[in-house]
Protein backbone atom coordinates (compact mmCIF):
# COMPACT_ATOMS: atom_id res chain seq x y z
CA UNK A 1 0.00 0.00 0.00
CA UNK A 2 1.70 3.59 -0.82
CA UNK A 3 2.46 5.91 1.62
CA UNK A 4 -0.09 8.33 0.32
CA UNK A 5 -2.94 5.87 0.59
CA UNK A 6 -2.07 4.93 4.00
CA UNK A 7 -1.99 8.32 5.26
CA UNK A 8 -5.65 8.81 3.88
CA UNK A 9 -7.00 6.31 5.46
CA UNK A 10 -5.60 6.96 8.55
CA UNK A 11 -6.87 10.41 8.82
CA UNK A 12 -10.68 9.48 7.95
CA UNK A 13 -10.15 6.87 10.48
CA UNK A 14 -9.09 9.62 12.83
CA UNK A 15 -11.90 11.62 11.79
CA UNK A 16 -14.15 8.37 12.43
CA UNK A 17 -13.09 8.28 15.97
CA UNK A 18 -13.27 12.31 16.69
CA UNK A 19 -16.40 12.94 15.23
CA UNK A 20 -19.13 12.53 17.87
CA UNK A 21 -17.01 14.35 20.09
CA UNK A 22 -16.02 17.60 18.12
CA UNK A 23 -19.62 17.63 16.76
CA UNK A 24 -21.18 16.71 20.15
CA UNK A 25 -24.43 18.25 18.64
CA UNK A 26 -24.60 15.85 15.37
CA UNK A 27 -24.06 12.63 17.30
CA UNK A 28 -27.63 11.62 16.23
CA UNK A 29 -27.18 12.79 12.19
CA UNK A 30 -23.67 11.12 12.13
CA UNK A 31 -25.06 7.71 13.15
CA UNK A 32 -27.78 8.12 10.44
CA UNK A 33 -25.01 9.19 8.29
CA UNK A 34 -23.53 6.00 8.60
CA UNK A 35 -26.73 3.93 8.23
CA UNK A 36 -27.30 5.52 4.81
CA UNK A 37 -23.20 4.46 4.44
CA UNK A 38 -24.27 1.12 5.06
CA UNK A 39 -27.57 0.18 2.97
CA UNK A 40 -25.47 2.03 0.38
CA UNK A 41 -23.04 -0.04 0.17
CA UNK A 42 -24.98 -3.52 0.65
CA UNK A 43 -27.30 -2.62 -2.12
CA UNK A 44 -24.45 -1.82 -4.62
CA UNK A 45 -23.28 -5.55 -4.02
CA UNK A 46 -26.36 -6.95 -5.40
CA UNK A 47 -27.62 -3.67 -7.95
CA UNK A 48 -23.81 -2.34 -9.12
CA UNK A 49 -21.62 -5.39 -8.89
CA UNK A 50 -24.33 -8.42 -9.72
CA UNK A 51 -26.30 -6.27 -11.59
CA UNK A 52 -29.40 -7.17 -10.07
CA UNK A 53 -31.60 -4.22 -9.05
CA UNK A 54 -33.31 -4.83 -5.95
CA UNK A 55 -36.52 -2.73 -4.70
CA UNK A 56 -36.93 -4.94 -1.46
CA UNK A 57 -33.37 -4.58 0.43
CA UNK A 58 -35.50 -2.77 3.15
CA UNK A 59 -37.08 -6.48 4.13
CA UNK A 60 -33.95 -7.37 6.25
CA UNK A 61 -34.03 -4.19 7.63
CA UNK A 62 -37.35 -4.20 8.79
CA UNK A 63 -37.05 -8.41 10.05
CA UNK A 64 -33.66 -7.22 11.60
CA UNK A 65 -35.13 -4.63 13.62
CA UNK A 66 -38.04 -7.22 14.99
CA UNK A 67 -35.50 -10.02 15.70
CA UNK A 68 -32.94 -7.90 17.88
CA UNK A 69 -36.14 -6.75 19.46
CA UNK A 70 -37.74 -10.57 20.03
CA UNK A 71 -34.28 -12.18 21.20
CA UNK A 72 -34.28 -9.18 23.91
CA UNK A 73 -37.35 -9.45 25.40
CA UNK A 74 -37.73 -13.14 25.42
CA UNK A 75 -34.38 -13.35 27.44
CA UNK A 76 -36.14 -11.93 30.13
CA UNK A 77 -39.84 -12.08 29.41
CA UNK A 78 -42.45 -13.99 27.11
CA UNK A 79 -42.86 -12.13 24.12
CA UNK A 80 -46.97 -12.39 23.58
CA UNK A 81 -47.33 -11.05 27.05
CA UNK A 82 -44.64 -8.20 26.67
CA UNK A 83 -46.15 -6.87 23.39
CA UNK A 84 -49.63 -7.47 24.15
CA UNK A 85 -51.17 -4.07 24.05
CA UNK A 86 -54.10 -4.48 26.75
CA UNK A 87 -51.69 -6.42 29.17
CA UNK A 88 -50.77 -3.34 31.28
CA UNK A 89 -47.45 -5.16 32.77
CA UNK A 90 -44.34 -3.35 33.97
CA UNK A 91 -41.28 -4.62 32.77
CA UNK A 92 -38.10 -3.62 33.52
CA UNK A 93 -34.33 -5.06 32.18
CA UNK A 94 -31.40 -4.99 33.94
CA UNK A 95 -28.14 -3.33 32.64
CA UNK A 96 -27.02 -7.23 31.90
CA UNK A 97 -29.95 -8.33 30.20
CA UNK A 98 -30.26 -5.12 28.46
CA UNK A 99 -26.50 -5.37 26.89
CA UNK A 100 -26.26 -9.04 26.58
CA UNK A 101 -30.20 -8.91 24.74
CA UNK A 102 -28.68 -6.21 22.62
CA UNK A 103 -25.17 -7.88 21.23
CA UNK A 104 -27.46 -11.15 20.47
CA UNK A 105 -30.23 -9.53 19.07
CA UNK A 106 -27.94 -7.76 16.38
CA UNK A 107 -25.94 -10.63 15.56
CA UNK A 108 -29.23 -12.61 15.40
CA UNK A 109 -30.63 -10.06 13.03
CA UNK A 110 -27.53 -10.80 10.82
CA UNK A 111 -27.83 -14.10 10.41
CA UNK A 112 -31.55 -14.92 10.58
CA UNK A 113 -31.36 -12.30 7.60
CA UNK A 114 -29.13 -13.67 5.41
CA UNK A 115 -30.63 -16.74 6.36
CA UNK A 116 -34.25 -15.73 4.44
CA UNK A 117 -32.31 -13.66 1.91
CA UNK A 118 -31.70 -17.14 0.78
CA UNK A 119 -34.86 -18.34 1.13
CA UNK A 120 -35.82 -15.24 -1.20
CA UNK A 121 -33.36 -15.50 -3.39
CA UNK A 122 -34.74 -18.91 -4.67
CA UNK A 123 -37.90 -17.23 -6.13
CA UNK A 124 -36.78 -13.91 -6.42
CA UNK A 125 -33.73 -14.67 -8.39
CA UNK A 126 -35.55 -16.52 -11.45
CA UNK A 127 -36.53 -13.25 -12.43
CA UNK A 128 -33.94 -10.55 -14.01
CA UNK A 129 -34.40 -7.16 -14.53
CA UNK A 130 -37.68 -5.13 -13.46
CA UNK A 131 -39.38 -8.07 -13.26
CA UNK A 132 -37.01 -8.59 -10.01
CA UNK A 133 -37.15 -5.17 -9.28
CA UNK A 134 -40.72 -5.06 -8.77
CA UNK A 135 -40.32 -8.67 -6.90
CA UNK A 136 -38.31 -7.54 -4.32
CA UNK A 137 -40.66 -5.10 -4.00
CA UNK A 138 -43.81 -7.17 -3.89
CA UNK A 139 -41.93 -8.95 -0.89
CA UNK A 140 -40.73 -5.77 1.18
CA UNK A 141 -44.21 -4.35 1.25
CA UNK A 142 -46.17 -7.67 1.90
CA UNK A 143 -43.33 -8.49 4.81
CA UNK A 144 -44.82 -5.07 6.24
CA UNK A 145 -48.03 -5.71 6.42
CA UNK A 146 -47.91 -9.66 7.30
CA UNK A 147 -45.55 -8.15 10.42
CA UNK A 148 -48.61 -5.07 11.38
CA UNK A 149 -51.00 -7.80 11.48
CA UNK A 150 -48.70 -10.06 13.66
CA UNK A 151 -50.14 -9.44 17.36
CA UNK A 152 -47.06 -11.59 18.85
CA UNK A 153 -44.95 -8.90 17.70
CA UNK A 154 -46.91 -6.31 18.77
CA UNK A 155 -49.01 -5.56 15.47
CA UNK A 156 -49.74 -2.46 14.04
CA UNK A 157 -48.68 -0.63 17.71
CA UNK A 158 -44.82 -1.72 16.79
CA UNK A 159 -43.05 -2.49 19.89
CA UNK A 160 -40.92 -0.70 22.58
CA UNK A 161 -37.38 -1.64 23.74
CA UNK A 162 -36.03 -0.46 27.13
CA UNK A 163 -34.19 3.01 27.13
CA UNK A 164 -30.63 3.28 27.42
CA UNK A 165 -29.58 2.38 30.73
CA UNK A 166 -27.02 5.46 31.42
CA UNK A 167 -26.49 8.71 30.39
CA UNK A 168 -27.86 10.04 26.92
CA UNK A 169 -25.39 10.90 25.44
CA UNK A 170 -23.72 8.29 26.79
CA UNK A 171 -25.74 6.13 24.20
CA UNK A 172 -26.05 8.48 21.38
CA UNK A 173 -21.64 7.91 21.76
CA UNK A 174 -22.24 3.88 21.95
CA UNK A 175 -25.12 4.35 18.69
CA UNK A 176 -22.80 6.47 16.56
CA UNK A 177 -19.77 3.59 17.31
CA UNK A 178 -22.08 0.71 16.25
CA UNK A 179 -22.90 2.01 12.80
CA UNK A 180 -19.23 2.83 12.45
CA UNK A 181 -17.44 -0.07 13.21
CA UNK A 182 -20.35 -2.07 11.23
CA UNK A 183 -19.65 0.79 8.42
CA UNK A 184 -15.51 0.06 8.47
CA UNK A 185 -16.25 -3.85 8.56
CA UNK A 186 -17.64 -3.50 5.78
CA UNK A 187 -15.48 -1.28 3.72
CA UNK A 188 -12.45 -3.32 4.62
CA UNK A 189 -14.87 -6.67 3.76
CA UNK A 190 -15.64 -5.19 0.46
CA UNK A 191 -12.88 -3.62 -0.74
CA UNK A 192 -11.11 -7.52 -0.20
CA UNK A 193 -14.08 -9.20 -1.56
CA UNK A 194 -14.38 -6.83 -4.86
CA UNK A 195 -10.54 -7.89 -6.19
CA UNK A 196 -10.90 -11.72 -5.57
CA UNK A 197 -11.96 -13.94 -8.02
CA UNK A 198 -15.42 -13.56 -6.40
CA UNK A 199 -16.01 -10.39 -7.16
CA UNK A 200 -14.81 -10.84 -10.79
CA UNK A 201 -17.59 -13.46 -10.49
CA UNK A 202 -20.30 -10.92 -9.97
CA UNK A 203 -18.90 -8.44 -12.24
CA UNK A 204 -19.19 -11.34 -14.67
CA UNK A 205 -23.21 -12.12 -13.95
CA UNK A 206 -23.70 -8.53 -14.53
CA UNK A 207 -22.02 -8.07 -17.80
CA UNK A 208 -23.19 -10.94 -19.34
CA UNK A 209 -25.14 -13.87 -17.08
CA UNK A 210 -25.62 -16.50 -19.63
CA UNK A 211 -21.64 -15.97 -20.77
CA UNK A 212 -20.57 -16.67 -17.36
CA UNK A 213 -22.62 -19.59 -16.99
CA UNK A 214 -21.31 -20.99 -19.94
CA UNK A 215 -17.67 -20.26 -18.38
CA UNK A 216 -18.63 -22.86 -15.54
CA UNK A 217 -19.88 -20.21 -13.15
CA UNK A 218 -22.60 -21.61 -10.93
CA UNK A 219 -24.41 -18.35 -11.26
CA UNK A 220 -27.36 -18.69 -8.49
CA UNK A 221 -24.28 -19.94 -5.92
CA UNK A 222 -22.60 -16.62 -6.46
CA UNK A 223 -26.06 -14.28 -6.32
CA UNK A 224 -27.61 -16.05 -3.32
CA UNK A 225 -24.24 -16.01 -1.52
CA UNK A 226 -24.17 -12.30 -2.10
CA UNK A 227 -27.83 -11.51 -1.25
CA UNK A 228 -26.82 -13.16 2.42
CA UNK A 229 -23.67 -11.12 2.63
CA UNK A 230 -25.53 -7.50 1.85
CA UNK A 231 -28.60 -9.10 4.43
CA UNK A 232 -26.63 -9.69 7.25
CA UNK A 233 -24.70 -6.34 7.58
CA UNK A 234 -28.86 -4.51 6.73
CA UNK A 235 -30.06 -7.05 8.95
CA UNK A 236 -27.30 -5.65 11.85
CA UNK A 237 -27.86 -2.26 11.29
CA UNK A 238 -31.59 -2.89 11.19
CA UNK A 239 -31.18 -4.43 14.75
CA UNK A 240 -28.98 -1.62 15.76
CA UNK A 241 -31.53 1.30 14.87
CA UNK A 242 -34.15 -0.74 17.24
CA UNK A 243 -32.12 0.30 20.41
CA UNK A 244 -30.89 3.50 19.29
CA UNK A 245 -35.03 4.22 18.10
CA UNK A 246 -35.88 2.63 21.49
CA UNK A 247 -39.85 2.11 19.76
CA UNK A 248 -40.57 1.45 16.13
CA UNK A 249 -44.05 0.17 14.45
CA UNK A 250 -43.48 -2.10 10.91
CA UNK A 251 -44.86 -0.08 7.91
CA UNK A 252 -43.35 3.57 9.04
CA UNK A 253 -40.20 2.62 10.64
CA UNK A 254 -38.98 -1.08 10.42
CA UNK A 255 -40.40 -1.39 6.42
CA UNK A 256 -40.41 1.41 5.60
CA UNK A 257 -40.60 1.10 1.56
CA UNK A 258 -41.05 4.57 0.62
CA UNK A 259 -38.20 6.18 2.50
CA UNK A 260 -35.02 4.29 3.45
CA UNK A 261 -35.92 1.18 1.09
CA UNK A 262 -35.94 4.37 -2.10
CA UNK A 263 -32.73 6.31 -0.09
CA UNK A 264 -30.01 3.40 -0.31
CA UNK A 265 -30.78 2.55 -4.28
CA UNK A 266 -30.82 6.52 -4.58
CA UNK A 267 -27.40 7.66 -3.01
CA UNK A 268 -25.82 4.41 -5.06
CA UNK A 269 -27.55 6.17 -8.59
CA UNK A 270 -25.99 10.03 -7.18
CA UNK A 271 -22.23 8.35 -6.11
CA UNK A 272 -22.09 5.69 -9.11
CA UNK A 273 -22.74 1.62 -8.96
CA UNK A 274 -20.33 -0.73 -9.37
CA UNK A 275 -18.02 1.16 -7.21
CA UNK A 276 -16.53 0.91 -4.14
CA UNK A 277 -16.40 4.30 -3.27
CA UNK A 278 -19.38 5.15 -4.91
CA UNK A 279 -22.45 4.24 -2.89
CA UNK A 280 -20.37 6.03 0.05
CA UNK A 281 -20.07 9.42 -1.37
CA UNK A 282 -23.36 9.14 -2.56
CA UNK A 283 -24.64 8.56 1.09
CA UNK A 284 -23.01 11.58 2.09
CA UNK A 285 -23.99 14.21 -0.37
CA UNK A 286 -27.47 12.65 0.19
CA UNK A 287 -27.21 12.78 3.32
CA UNK A 288 -26.65 16.78 3.62
CA UNK A 289 -28.98 17.20 0.86
CA UNK A 290 -32.04 15.79 3.00
CA UNK A 291 -31.12 17.06 6.12
CA UNK A 292 -30.50 20.29 4.57
CA UNK A 293 -34.15 20.05 2.78
CA UNK A 294 -35.51 19.14 5.64
CA UNK A 295 -35.10 21.56 7.93
CA UNK A 296 -35.55 24.70 5.76
CA UNK A 297 -37.06 23.61 3.49
CA UNK A 298 -40.07 21.70 5.21
CA UNK A 299 -43.08 20.61 2.99
CA UNK A 300 -41.31 21.15 -0.12
CA UNK A 301 -38.86 18.27 1.00
CA UNK A 302 -40.17 15.85 -1.30
CA UNK A 303 -40.38 17.95 -4.52
CA UNK A 304 -36.32 18.63 -3.95
CA UNK A 305 -35.80 15.07 -3.38
CA UNK A 306 -37.54 14.11 -6.55
CA UNK A 307 -35.97 17.03 -8.79
CA UNK A 308 -32.36 15.71 -6.81
CA UNK A 309 -33.66 11.92 -8.68
CA UNK A 310 -34.50 13.15 -12.06
CA UNK A 311 -31.31 15.14 -12.34
CA UNK A 312 -29.44 12.29 -11.25
CA UNK A 313 -30.53 10.22 -13.42
CA UNK A 314 -31.08 12.52 -16.48
CA UNK A 315 -27.59 13.95 -16.00
CA UNK A 316 -25.66 12.11 -14.40
CA UNK A 317 -26.57 8.09 -15.59
CA UNK A 318 -22.55 7.49 -14.43
CA UNK A 319 -23.05 9.12 -11.04
CA UNK A 320 -20.37 10.96 -9.36
CA UNK A 321 -17.90 8.39 -9.51
CA UNK A 322 -18.23 8.29 -13.59
CA UNK A 323 -18.41 11.56 -14.26
CA UNK A 324 -15.17 11.89 -12.49
CA UNK A 325 -13.52 9.21 -14.37
CA UNK A 326 -14.81 11.03 -17.99
CA UNK A 327 -13.44 14.39 -16.63
CA UNK A 328 -10.16 13.06 -14.46
CA UNK A 329 -9.29 9.85 -15.64
CA UNK A 330 -5.61 10.49 -14.50
CA UNK A 331 -6.83 10.14 -10.96
CA UNK A 332 -8.38 6.41 -11.26
CA UNK A 333 -4.85 5.26 -12.97
CA UNK A 334 -5.73 5.80 -16.29
CA UNK A 335 -2.91 7.73 -18.26
CA UNK A 336 -4.21 10.03 -20.95
CA UNK A 337 -1.58 8.89 -23.46
CA UNK A 338 -3.50 5.42 -23.02
CA UNK A 339 -6.67 6.82 -23.24
CA UNK A 340 -5.53 8.48 -26.58
CA UNK A 341 -3.90 5.53 -28.33
CA UNK A 342 -7.41 3.49 -27.48
CA UNK A 343 -9.49 5.91 -29.70
CA UNK A 344 -7.01 6.23 -32.46
CA UNK A 345 -6.97 2.03 -32.61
Amino acid sequence: MKKNTVIFYGLILAFIIVAPFIFPDFRTQLAALWLMIIVAMTWDMTGGQMGYNSLGNIVFYGTGMYVAAVVTIALAYDVGAYTNAFGGGVYKFTDQQYFLGMLLGILGAGVFCSIIAVVIGFVTFGLRGPYFAIGTLGVAIAAGELVSNWEWVGGGQGIALPVYPGDLDTGKVLFYFLFAVTGVVLFIFLKWLYSTRFGAAINAIRDDEEKAEAMGIHTLRYKLTTWAMSAFFVGVVGGISAFQLIHFEPLETAYQTINLGIFMVVCVLLGGKGTLWGPIIGAILFHVFKEVTWNYFLGWQWVALGALIVVTVVYFQDGVMGYLAHRKPEWFGVRLDDKKAEVSQ
